[in-house]
């Protein structure tokens, strides 16, 4: 592989002033910008006739300092020449390392979509609360960073719901987010501690359960209640499935039969406005 030359050149301003910069042949990939560059200014001029003592030791002075900064960058963009294998693996560690780690957790959620998408989101806006609006640089994360941000979100707010603190639940879905994006980034070597598998995760707590199990719904059946249609009503939604709001908008043309299916209901909700069916009894029905 040939050497990248570096040299040193001179351009004439509008001003008057001579202005050194360097150039770079073939061009460098610049790693802030992505992009190739030809040419780098180095903010430093010469007077084109100097007139005195300190004109001339001006020149003096920011021609060598032109000439430092070309032998360095010679040996900056020539490394792959002058450092053994172990050296550049060292370089590149330390350049990774030094990448940020909040836009890399970004990245992994930029093409996320849907209510999967918003999860991501509100994952990352935690984090960056955690991080108090700081950056995090991929070589700070360990082990400790994160088992921090874990006992944040069990004490964090909501951010959709004021005033009230993250259920478990979601805390852990945000939780896994983050450990996602470590896996991610181990595997890619990115980081060279698995964190995600020395940091246990947030405990799933059992949901509150919105369904009666056989042994309640025979008590249910078997509990008097003063007002007839109250229980009708409920043990009607209890064999259905339906809602109370659907149940007290039924009409006898929503109720049909078919000697496939039997008697089914089927109508429109109000929210989204399609067509709901649904069978009586239900197929997986114990009644």
């Amino acid at each position: 592989m040939k050497n990248i030359n570096v040299t040193l050149r001179k351009r004439m301003l509008p001003s008057g002033k001579i202005t050194l910069y360097l150039d770079f042949f073939p061009p460098v990939y610049n790693p802030k910008t992505h992009k190739l560059y030809r040419r780098e200014y180095l903010s430093l001029y010469l007077v084109p006739k100097p007139k005195n003592n300190v004109d001339k030791t001006m020149n003096s002075e920011n021609l060598y300092k032109a000439e430092i900064i070309c032998a360095n960058r010679f040996n900056e963009v020539n490394k792959s020449q002058i450092y053994n294998p172990f050296e550049l693996e060292q370089l590149r560690l330390k350049e990774i390392g030094e990448k940020s780690f909040l836009q890399y957790l970004k990245l992994v959620a930029e093409h996320k979509t849907g209510n999967n998408g918003d999860i991501w989101t509100y994952a990352i806006i935690h984090f960056e609360n955690f991080l108090k609006n700081e950056d995090l640089l991929i070589q700070d994360i360990d082990v400790t960073v994160i088992e921090d941000f874990r006992e944040y979100l069990l004490k964090a707010k909501c951010i959709r719901k004021k005033g009230k603190f993250l259920a478990q639940n979601t805390a852990l879905t945000y939780f896994n987010k983050i450990k996602a994006t470590l896996r991610k980034a181990y595997k890619k070597g990115l980081l060279q501690t698995d964190v995600n598998a020395a940091v246990e995760s947030i405990k799933e707590q059992e949901s509150q359960r919105n369904f009666l199990t056989m042994e309640e719904a025979v008590r249910l059946f078997k509990t008097p209640c003063k007002k007839e249609i109250v229980k009708r009503v409920s043990l009607f939604s209890l064999l259905t499935g339906m809602r109370y709001s659907d149940i007290s908008k039924l009409t006898w043309e929503e109720v049909q039969y078919s000697k496939s299916e039997g008697y089914y209901i089927r109508f429109k909700q109000q929210k989204t406005d399609r067509p709901v069916t649904f069978l009586y009894p239900p197929k997986h029905s114990s009644f």
